[in-house]
């Protein structure tokens, strides 16, 4: 009986750690007290806005950790609002040097969607990095993906990658 159980809890142990799946080096000690600032995730999903949805979670996950970064403001080109994520990060990196920060949170956004089939899980795949805006130097780079269960949300799923990812930086 004993070993049933153990068996069993073997097996759901397995289940769960093959949903989720994290790569990136260890993070250098960074100051907490430095000038930190967000800039745009770029989407390379199929799902219209998913950075901006992402942007806001990681702005939760990250007031957690004790940062509060300032956050790249939405641009407009003449009548246009500046939509092209691409365009966005390089005009934020601009802000960022203007602003002098020291530190840059950035990322993509590679999945964001409920598959396909009868329980539609929600799947989502975000990378971060954080970068010298002076240099643009990568100084750390993490990726996250979780397939969430049939009954939880994209929203859900995003915060646990976000958490996971931000609780990985180190900070003094």
């Amino acid at each position: 009986m004993q070993s049933i159980r153990s068996l069993t809890l073997a097996l759901a142990t397995m289940l769960v750690a093959s949903c989720t799946s994290f790569t990136g080096p260890d993070s250098p000690t960074l100051p907490r007290d430095a000038r930190w600032g967000l800039v745009p995730l770029v989407n390379y999903s199929q799902t219209p806005q998913a950075g901006e949805r992402s942007e806001q979670i990681l702005l939760s996950a990250l007031s957690a950790k004790g940062l509060r970064p300032r956050v790249y403001p939405f641009v407009q080109q003449g009548d246009m609002v500046l939509m092209d994520d691409r365009e966005r990060l390089a005009s934020a990196m601009d802000w960022a040097r203007q602003e002098e920060l020291e530190y840059v949170i950035s990322g993509s956004v590679e999945e964001w969607q409920y598959k396909n089939g009868l329980d539609g899980e929600p799947a989502v795949g975000i990378s971060l990095r954080i970068l010298d805006p002076a240099s643009g130097q990568v100084l750390w780079s993490n990726s996250g993906a979780r397939a969430g269960w049939s009954r939880e949300s994209l929203a859900g799923t995003a915060q646990q990658v976000l958490d996971q990812l931000v609780d990985e930086l180190r900070l003094d």
